[in-house]
């Protein structure tokens, strides 16, 4: 099992941070840029936490000496049943410095989206520490 999928189903947020490299760049499945740095990466990652219900991973592609990795997950967002992935990519010190989430169906992408614009405020505050 690959540190990043123990840590996010331990629900360990300090954990999922401490496997970021400080230059990751986050690829959102409902933002057009990429979100590049550490700080805004974990607070997106922790506002996923919050929105995302019943979340748990059902297949993991890629072996513990690779440095792809793609982490099949599914869950809920309100009313809608979303599937997805993660994609990482792990430099030489094993920490994650890709990361693109891809989801399906269009519904609840959307329904995605609408559920972390309402989260922007507070993901700007924690990446900025303002």
């Amino acid at each position: 099992m690959h540190p990043f999928r123990k840590a996010v189903e331990a629900r360990d947020q300090d954990a999922i941070e401490a496997l970021l490299a400080d230059d990751v760049v986050f690829t959102s499945p409902v933002a057009f840029s990429p979100y590049p740095g550490k700080p805004v990466t974990a607070a997106i990652l922790r506002a996923v936490m919050r929105v995302f219900q019943d979340f748990r991973y059902v297949r993991e592609i890629g072996g513990p000496d690779e440095e792809n990795h793609v982490l099949v997950f599914t869950a809920r967002v309100g009313e809608r049943e979303i599937h997805g992935c993660d994609i990482l990519h792990v430099d030489e010190n094993g920490l994650v410095d890709d990361l693109t989430v891809m989801v399906r169906p269009l519904s609840a992408a959307k329904a995605l989206s609408e559920a972390m614009a309402a989260q922007f405020e507070q993901i700007t505050r924690e990446a900025t520490g303002a």
